[in-house]
C-alpha cells in the first residue's frame, strides 16, 4: 500500500531514480522551482550524527541538502519538510546488497 501526500505516492517517488540511492528519505521541496518530491540525504548532509536514529530525527532540526532537481535540471538546494521515517521503515525488510 502506497502512502499519499496531497495526492502524491511517496512510495513510488522513493523507488524513483531520482530520489537518490542511499539515506534517510525527506519530503522536501526545492529552494529553485518550489517543487515537493522524495529525496534521500545522509544525517551528515542535513547537520545531523552519523548515526542518529531516523525514527528520532525532526525535519525542523535538519539543514538543507543540496540534490539533483529535474525540473530545475541542476543540483539545488532542498529544504526538509517532513523525515519520512514510515517508508524508511518499510523498506528495511527489502532487498539487501549482500
Amino acid at each position: 500500500m502506497s502512502v499519499d501526500r496531497d495526492d502524491r505516492d511517496l512510495e513510488a517517488e522513493l523507488a524513483s531514480d531520482a530520489a537518490g540511492q542511499r539515506g534517510i528519505p525527506f519530503d522536501a521541496i526545492c529552494t529553485g522551482c518550489q517543487r515537493t518530491r522524495v529525496k534521500r540525504a545522509q544525517p551528515e548532509d542535513v547537520g545531523q550524527h552519523p548515526q542518529i536514529d531516523p525514527m528520532s530525527l525532526d525535519a525542523s532540526e535538519c539543514t538543507s541538502f543540496k540534490h539533483v532537481c529535474h525540473r530545475c535540471q541542476k543540483a539545488t538546494f532542498w529544504n526538509p519538510l517532513a523525515v519520512l521515517s514510515g517508508l524508511s521503515a518499510s523498506e528495511d525488510g527489502g532487498d539487501d546488497d549482500t
